[in-house]
This record gives structure tokens, sequence and C-alpha cells, in this order.
């Protein structure tokens, strides 16, 4: 039966949490979304969301993977990192590739957006990954672009815990409301429903990996300037995004000559709530072409 898209589901709370190793430190408690079987895929959030961002391609790309949806460290329902603990790609890497040695996971696909875009390249270069698809992946900006961006993110933290509960409420019933508080990420902000709205801007207000994160940003690891060999990449950036521009898309593909660039129509800088057939089919596309390459890892369901 073929696939149906429909508007996302009610955001709901992560059924499951995950206990991490942290070196040096206490063990670190990470939630996630577990759906479906077969090879598995890791697919990771931007900056102030959470694993719901991906509500509107899970149950697709579930119905042919092992997917699990993650909070990253100090955002959604996963605890901080340590007070004294970096939030740099040093740490979080690492973190990331113990995640999937607790939870039964070798070299997922790896599949994320924005902050998560980065991680799952860095994640592709050390070999924990079998393919990596990366949706507008911070990275590439110029320092002007960095602080263009970090201004409206910040703005937008600020604008989220300053609403109100029952302001905020009101707000996303409606669709101008919707499009005032997410028309930064989302192109069509009409599609994300109101009780998801309302979730992920008070995510945004409440993420204590937030100010962290933004601190790492300056430092010039953050930039992305390898080539992943012959590891199947796709980089995908909406033709709206307005937070992360789409010329940077065209530095990503200089860096890495061999990756996949796809122009993804009508999406902004989140394009997993404005295009979900076309996020989905670039994604498994990616994964597919690695499952076909000599070698390939294989999975027993």
């Amino acid at each position: 039966m073929p696939a149906v898209f429909t508007p996302q589901t009610p955001a709901g709370a992560s059924a499951s949490v995950v206990e991490v190793p942290v070196p040096g430190g206490p063990p670190v408690e990470l939630a996630y979304e577990r759906r479906g079987s077969g090879e598995p895929m890791l697919l990771l959030h931007g900056i102030g969301h959470h694993w719901q961002a991906w509500e509107p391609v899970l149950s697709v790309l579930a119905g042919s993977y092992d997917v699990i949806a993650l909070d990253l460290p100090g955002f959604g329902a996963s605890q901080p990192l340590p007070d004294d603990a970096s939030y740099g790609l040093r740490r979080v890497v690492p973190l990331l590739a113990a995640t999937c040695t607790a939870l039964g996971v070798e070299r997922p696909h790896v599949v994320g957006n924005s902050l998560g875009g980065l991680l799952a390249l860095e994640l592709g270069l050390h070999g924990a990954a079998r393919s990596v698809t990366a949706l507008s992946p911070a990275g590439f900006f110029t320092r002007p672009e960095r602080l263009y961006a970090y201004a409206v993110l910040r703005g937008m933290r600020a604008g989220a815990r300053a609403l109100p509960d029952p302001v905020l409420e009101v707000l996303a019933r409606t669709p101008a409301g919707r499009a005032a508080l997410t028309s930064t990420i989302y192109a069509r902000p009409g599609r994300r429903p109101a009780d998801a709205v309302v979730a992920e801007t008070r995510a945004l207000g409440q993420a204590a990996g937030f100010a962290p994160v933004l601190a790492e940003g300056r430092r010039p690891a953050a930039r992305f300037d390898q080539d992943l060999g012959d590891l199947p990449v796709t980089i995908g950036w909406g033709d709206r995004d307005r937070l992360l521009l789409r010329r940077q898309g065209v530095r990503a593909k200089r860096a890495m000559p061999g990756a996949r660039l796809v122009r993804l129509r009508n999406c902004g800088h989140v394009p997993m709530n404005d295009a979900p057939a076309t996020v989905a089919r670039v994604v498994l596309d990616t994964a597919r072409h690695a499952a076909a390459r000599p070698g390939a890892v294989r999975t027993r369901t």
C-alpha cells in the first residue's frame, strides 16, 4: 500500500529513556522515540527543537527502518550535560555514538536537520554512519551569516520564554498565530498542528542546551570542511530557508564533492513540516543507495 502523508499527529511525550555514560562525569538520560524495524536510522533535530520535529516523516521512515528519533542532550525531554561539560562536537559526537551502542545499534543511517545535520556529518566523518542525510546543516555559514542566525535564534528564544502559556495556546489555534510563532523555520506554518506549535515553543524556551550550544558555534571547530569520501551523503536545502540561507548549501557541496545536493522546493529551515513526502523520499533514496553498495552492513530484522 502506498504511503499516505497527512498533517502531523499530535506531539506526544517521549516514551523511552536511555542512560548514556559521560566520560569524567555522571551518566545522562536521553529521551527518544523508536518505531519500525530493519536497518537502524537515527534522526537528530536542530537547536531548540525536540524529536517531534520528525513526526511528519516518522511513520513513513519506520515502514522500512528501525527509526530512533532522539532528543539531543539539553533539549526536549533529555537531561542536560553536567554543568562543566562541553557541548562541543568533540564531546557530543562520541556521546551520540555511545547512545547508539546503548540502544544496541551499529552504524545507523543518520539524518539530521540544522544542528542535527552538522552532527550527522560529523558521525559520518568518524565512521559511525552508513549514510548521511543533512537537511540545512549548520557549519557552512560565514561570520556575518552566523551572527544573523544567532540574532534570529535568540529573538525566537526570548519570545518563547516571554509568552505566558494561555497566550501561546490562543496564538497557536489560529493560522496567523502559528505563522507569527513559526514562520522563521517553516515555509508552511499553517501545516503545523496547534498542539505541536505549543509543545515546540515551550521546548525552545526551556532548552537548557540552547546557550551552551550557541557558544560552541563560535568556535572554528563548528565549521565543517571535510569530504566524506564514498559515504553516501545527501545535502538537502529548503529554497525558502530564512535562517541558514540556501547559498550555504553550495558551500557544503564544494566541501563534499561526492555529496548529492538537493533543492527542497517551497521548504523552510525545518523542511519535514513543509514537504514530508519530499523529505522522506530524499532520506530513503540516500539510505537505499548505501544498502546497494558492496560490503554494506546487513541488519537482521
